[in-house]
This record gives structure tokens, C-alpha cells and sequence, in this order.
């Protein structure tokens, strides 16, 4: 691919292209600087893998997008985006990047003046998806951004002219934020999202400028599929395993009964002249995968109902192994159906055992330092055969990206209960009543439930900071619940007992303890002993959660 070296009047596909490709490469060569920005003394910092992970799935969307067209690409990115979505920060990029692309719907090459139209509707799509717009973040380090750049609009911008005052008003507003939030200024950091949206767009301007360096990577980086070695079957041989036939069939009214058209005879039909068969159908397209001797017999079989999206054949004597033959279609098991499915976001083995035995149907794997996207909810839902769908995200994080992917579902009803901590989600769980079949009434029930539950925390401090009052060192123990420290110690336990004792453990029914995997044996049954000694009144339970991250998560009803 050569470079580009002239100076760009307008943006089409390719260079949208590129742009994208090049904010990746150079946020993942910088994620870590971002990840470090996080305001909590935990290592909960990944804002950086969040933002790279979906910006990453927009760049993969158009790994192989040759179109020159602006609002194809577009498009494609932005779909791609919204479905590897992660975190907070992660979504709101997804936002702003939809946004552009609805800026950009019909457009085939785009002056300047349309680009930057184009932007602010990813201001306006970024600000609607968050429910309370945060200022001193990475919506208006954007939004700062994107006006700056408009009012030096003039005759003879360009895209990169565009892009240098974008690009000094982004550095600038970064540098504003810790004046916006009082949290940022108390640790002593900008924005971590900001920061993150700089990288990005420091990648995207080098490919404006005709850099396309880090666009080639991207390029590099993408798998490619291996030639095939047709020596391996030649003049002598024989046809041992046949071929690896693969199709997408669209449904013709014409030439068929489209909305009652029997799969199943078709499946009947493959299972007859081959094997390996996969069949079903989605829509008006059926999907096929099937294992025969004779391709064109089954080709022109299914020609009689309807023309061919997608078609692949490949001598399964030429792969190496029958075993690698990719088999692109799944079919869902069939579950039996129910009023309510429950999908929770859990990261241990122990916890998420307990939400199965709790009667959870999916439990994503996710949590502090490590988001689930869009995507995965979306699988989760689709493994449920359910009316209502309950979600418990279970870390403030990672309501944002459950929103999004209820969006994006439609085949049940998706409610989200806004539970921040594992220890809300259990309360809300445990007590679920799924007797009831008025789904609102059910949630302002779980709701409730969850204002009164305390979650507080012990994990080793990422860094010396000034919190609560408290001179957090480097490496101790601390203790906390939601942002507020109690403690820092220089061991889980004591800071644990530490936490009881300030918020008056005595005064609850039941504390239930989750031990980390850091946790020893020695270690948990000396809590466990000190915890009944001092609150004899209260029930006292401790569980091997096997969490990372947190040495200790204490629930207290």
C-alpha cells in the first residue's frame, strides 16, 4: 500500500479508513499511560484496554472495507464499535463514532465543512447516551474539541488544518478537567477518557498528515488466510473427503413460500446426499454447511428457492487436517421457556458458582479491571429462552455498556437493576421473587432491595495518595465502600476488621465475607474467628470467592 503524501482537500472511505486503523495502533501503543490515570488507589485502571478494545472492533470492521465511499465505512465502523463497546469510556467512544457515521449517511467524499458537522453529531449522540453527562471527562474534552475547531473554520481549512486546532483544544480541555471534578483534582490526574480520546485522535491525524505507518500496521497485524497447497492433490489423486460446501441462500417470493418455507425438508435433503450438515433459517436467507461429493447437485437443488448471497467450496483433501475445516454456522440449543432469564456479570470462580447456584442462567465473566462489551450480553441473552431478561451488571462500570446492548436486543425484553457491587447483586438475587409476573413491579422490588445493602472492600493501594483524610501508602491494605477510605493497614485482615468496626458491623443481620484468591487458609479462619468474636449477634459467612483484585468483599444486610 503506498503512502499517502499530498495533502488532503476531503475524506473518503479509504482515509476514514485509515484514520480509524491509525487511532488504534496508537492508543494501544499508549494504553497504559491511560490505564494508570485511574482515581481510585486499586488496580481498577482500564479505561486505556476499554477504549482500545473498541475502537479495535471498528478498525477490525473495515480490515478488508475497500470502498471508497465515506458513509459505508462509517458505517461499518461504527457498528463495529457498538458491538465490542467496554466500560464507560468505551461506550461513550462507540457513541460518538455512531454519531459521525449517522453526520456522514449518504456521503460518498467529504469536505471539511461536512466532517465537522459530522463531529458534532458525535457530541449529540455521546451526550445522549449517558443518563447524567459527567463535565470534566472525555464528553467534554470532545465537546470542547469539536466547537474550538468549527469557530476556526474558514475558506481554506483543510483536514489537516481541522485536525491541529481539534487537536490543541483536545490537549487543552484534558488539561481543564481536574478543574471540573473535584475527584480528578484530589488525585492529581486529568481524565483517563480524555487522555485516551487524545491518543486516538493523535493516531487519526497522522494519517490525515499522510502518515499511514501505523494504518500499514494495522493492515499487518490482520490474520490472512493461508494459500492453499494444490500440489497436494493432483493428476493421480482421488477424492477421499469431498467438499467443504458452505452457502447463504436468499429466499425467493418467486420461487417459493417465503415466510413458510420448511428448513427442515432442506436439512432432510443435505443429510441425504452429504454429512457435517448445518442448516437453518434466519429471516429470508437460509444458512448451510454441508459435507458432499457432489457440490452442484446440491447447488442447483437449492436454486429452486431462491439465489446465492454467499457461496464457498472448498477439496477438503487439500486441508491439512478435516479437523481445520471451519464451520462458520451454529445452531442454538433449544431451552425450555420461562417468564424471566437472569444474566449477571461476575469474575471468580467461587462467586460465580454462587450466582449459578442462585439460579442465574448466564454468568458473563467480567467485573473490576476487566468489562465485559456489548457483545457479550448480547450472547449471554441469546443462550436465554425468556419473556424478561433481569441484568446485574454489578459494577458501576458496566451499567452503561448493559444499556447499550439492550438496545441492540430485541428478541426479549431486557431490565437492567442498576446494582454496583457484587454484594448488591447477591442481596438482589438472593431475594428475587420470579412468582411475580409484573415485571415492573418485580424491579422496583430489587431496587429497593439494593439501597439496603452495604458492599465494602479491601485491596492493596496501586499508589501513595491523600483519600478520606487517610495517607494511603503504596502497597497496604485498604478498606472502603463506593469511593469513601476507611483504612490502611498493612494487612487484609486488619483492614477488613478495621471496615467492620467503622460502620458498625454489630448492628446487621449477617455479614457475608468473600475471600479473594489471595486470600490463604490461615488467613480466612482467623477472620472468620475475629469477625464472631467481636459481633456475636450477627451471622458471620465466609465463601472462597477466588476474586482477583479485591482480597475481600464484605455484604452486610
Amino acid at each position: 500500500m503506498e503512502a499517502r503524501t499530498k495533502e488532503h482537500e476531503t475524506i473518503d472511505g479509504q482515509l476514514f479508513a485509515d484514520m480509524v486503523r491509525s487511532g488504534a495502533v496508537n492508543l494501544e501503543a499508549n494504553r497504559q499511560i491511560v490505564n494508570d490515570l485511574n482515581v481510585f488507589p486499586i488496580p481498577d485502571g482500564d479505561t486505556g484496554d476499554n477504549m482500545y478494545m473498541t475502537i479495535d472492533s471498528g478498525a477490525a470492521a473495515v480490515a478488508n472495507e475497500n470502498s471508497d465511499e465515506l458513509s459505508k465505512v462509517a458505517s461499518a465502523v461504527a457498528k463495529g464499535m457498538l458491538l465490542g463497546a467496554r466500560g464507560n469510556s468505551g461506550v461513550i467512544l462507540s457513541r460518538i463514532f455512531s454519531g459521525i457515521a449517522h453526520g456522514l449517511e449518504g456521503v460518498g467524499l467529504a469536505d471539511i465543512g461536512t466532517f465537522c458537522r459530522a463531529f458534532e453529531m458525535g457530541v449529540d449522540e455521546a451526550y445522549r447516551a449517558v443518563a447524567i453527562p459527567v463535565e470534566g471527562t472525555i464528553l467534554t474534552v470532545y465537546k470542547d474539541a469539536v466547537r474550538y475547531a468549527k469557530s476556526k473554520l474558514n475558506n481554506s481549512s483543510t483536514p489537516r488544518s481541522y485536525f491541529i486546532d481539534f487537536m490543541n483544544e483536545l490537549r487543552r480541555s484534558l488539561d481543564r478537567t481536574p478543574e471540573l471534578l473535584a475527584v480528578l483534582k484530589e488525585s492529581g490526574v486529568v481524565d483517563s477518557g480524555g487522555a485516551g480520546l487524545i491518543y486516538i485522535a493523535e493516531g487519526m491525524q497522522k494519517a490525515v498528515e499522510g502518515n499511514t505507518e501505523s494504518a500499514e500496521k494495522a493492515f499487518s497485524d490482520v490474520p490472512k488466510k493461508n494459500s492453499v497447497d494444490i500440489s497436494s492433490f493432483t493428476e493421480d489423486s482421488t477424492l477421499e473427503y469431498g467438499y467443504c460446501t458452505e452457502f447463504l441462500l436468499r429466499l425467493q417470493n418467486s420461487k417459493t413460500d417465503v415466510r413458510n418455507f420448511n428448513v427442515s425438508e432442506l436439512t432432510d435433503y443435505l443429510n441425504s446426499v452429504g454429512d457435517s450438515t448445518v442448516c437453518f433459517k434466519d429471516g429470508s436467507i437460509v444458512k448451510a454447511h454441508v459435507h458432499t461429493m457432489k457440490p452442484g447437485d446440491i447447488l442447483n437443488h437449492c436454486q429452486q428457492y431462491g439465489e446465492f448471497l454467499t457461496l464457498k467450496i472448498e477439496n477438503m483433501t487439500l486441508q491439512h487436517n478435516e479437523a481445520n475445516i471451519e464451520n462458520r454456522f451454529t445452531v442454538a440449543p433449544s431451552k425450555p421457556h420461562k417468564r424471566y432469564g437472569i444474566v449477571t456479570v461476575a469474575a471468580g470462580d467461587g462467586i460465580k458458582s454462587m450466582f449459578k447456584e442462585l439460579g442465574c442462567d448466564k454468568v458473563i465473566e467480567g467485573g473490576q479491571s476487566m468489562n465485559p462489551s456489548a457483545q457479550d450480553f448480547i450472547k449471554a441473552f441469546e443462550d436465554i429462552n425468556a419473556d424478561t431478561i433481569l441484568v446485574y451488571p454489578n459494577n458501576g462500570n458496566v451499567i452503561l455498556t448493559a444499556e447499550q446492548a439492550k438496545a441492540l436486543y430485541k428478541d426479549a425484553e431486557i431490565r437492567i437493576i442498576p446494582t454496583k457491587t457484587i454484594g448488591e447483586g447477591y442481596a438482589a438475587i438472593s431475594m428475587l421473587d420470579t412468582s411475580n409476573q409484573d415485571a415492573d413491579e418485580l424491579v422496583c422490588e430489587q431496587k429497593e432491595i439494593i439501597e439496603n445493602v452495604l458492599t465494602g472492600a479491601v485491596s492493596r493501594a496501586s499508589r501513595n495518595t491523600v483519600k478520606n483524610g487517610i495517607n494511603i501508602v503504596k502497597d497496604d491494605f485498604i478498606s472502603f465502600v463506593g469511593d469513601t477510605v476507611y483504612s490502611d493497614t498493612d494487612s487484609a485482615n486488619a483492614s477488613a476488621l478495621a471496615l467492620a468496626e467503622k460502620i458498625d458491623a454489630g448492628s446487621f443481620d449477617v455479614i457475608l465475607v468473600i475471600c479473594g484468591k489471595s486470600v490463604t487458609n490461615d488467613e480466612r479462619n482467623a477472620l472468620e474467628q475475629e469477625f464472631r468474636n467481636r459481633f456475636r449477634n450477627t451471622e458471620t459467612i465466609l465463601i472462597d470467592g477466588g476474586q482477583p483484585v479485591f482480597d475481600y468483599i464484605m455484604v452486610f444486610e
